[in-house]
């Protein structure tokens, strides 16, 4: 690990502040960089690169067992790094940078190869292997890539991210920008992966509601069976008095205790924005909702808003 990361401190990642500008091959159609500018040791893009890199899905996250080796402290270059070995509550702003052709191949700290075509990325102390969502605050772009290698080490440098992540995030160019790194943990792995999986299946019959606690009240009441989630009208128009309203999914947890907590959580914060929130025992989880909306428009208005802040949900019909 150490030789990786010292490798990484001699490389480019963003050192210089302009990178050479790409062209399109006239004979292959692919983009093709052109030389002068680079890095330390050679380090920058590919003479050519795939020209589809805005269609490279972001990295999948799920809950991963921690390896050993790269999780243990570490000293480079007289600078001592504690790796986190627990899945804890990480955010924090600074410089990304990335790396690129030089490593390209190369064993990364994981032992994986490193691939810069890929959505990954380098971090001091994130847990090996973990995900990361990761914004530009420049262009508001955001992406999510798996943290599998060690650096950047300049003491400005927050996280080295493959060259496709940077492109992604619109920084390439310059070779760093400011950015904020989110780390994600199992709850929220959770809650993403299932609202991918929500948007084309449905949502379990005859839930059972489990309401906010209230002093002498019952925390739980029986709820109508839900509708199966659709494709709603894209014209947004007012649903029929007493029919299906839409409503938005925040968030599917397994523990009940989760969901409340993540519910008394966004009744603080988006109380103004949002209307009563419930929380819906749905098979093994428990779904988070906010509704009713009158209309797609509505719906569609408060997960822009709520994306804006950080925050991601989607629509279902119920």
């Amino acid at each position: 690990m150490l030789a990786s990361a010292c490798a990484l401190i001699l490389s480019g990642c963003g050192t210089t502040p302009d990178l050479p500008g790409k062209t399109a091959s006239a004979k292959t159609g692919k983009v093709k960089t052109k030389k002068g500018g680079g890095y330390y040791l050679d380090d920058g893009p590919m003479d050519e690169v795939p020209d589809n890199l805005l269609d490279v899905p972001d990295a999948e996250p799920r809950v991963e067992k921690l390896a050993r080796g790269p999780n243990k402290p570490y000293v480079v270059f007289g600078q001592s790094y504690v790796p986190m070995t627990q899945m804890s509550e990480y955010r924090k702003r600074g410089i990304g940078s990335w790396y690129g052709k030089k490593f390209h191949g190369q064993k990364t700290s994981s032992g994986e190869p490193y691939d810069m075509f890929k959505m990954t990325a380098a971090h001091p102390t994130l847990p090996i292997p973990s995900y990361a969502r990761v914004t530009s605050l420049e262009t508001g772009k955001q992406v999510i890539v798996r943290v599998n290698d060690r650096g950047p080490f300049l003491s400005n440098r927050l996280i080295d991210l493959s060259y496709t992540a940077a492109y992604k995030l619109g920084y390439l160019e310059k070779g760093s920008g400011q950015v904020e790194v989110e780390l994600l943990l199992p709850d929220e792995i959770e809650r993403i992966n299932l609202a991918k999986k929500d948007a084309s299946s449905p949502i379990g019959p005859q839930p059972v509601v489990i309401a906010a606690a209230s002093e002498g009240g019952d925390r739980t009441k029986a709820a109508p069976p839900a509708a199966n989630v659709s494709q709603p009208d894209a014209r947004g128009t007012k649903t029929a008095s007493g029919g299906p309203a839409y409503y938005l999914q925040l968030g599917a947890y397994q523990e009940a205790s989760n969901a409340q907590s993540y519910q008394a959580k966004f009744s603080l914060d988006w109380a103004h924005k949002l209307p009563s929130l419930e929380v819906v025992q749905s098979g093994n989880f428990y779904k988070l909702f906010a509704g009713p909306f009158n209309t797609l428009a509505e719906a569609t208005q408060a997960v822009q808003e709520m994306r804006s802040m950080g925050t991601n949900s989607f629509v279902v019909r119920r």
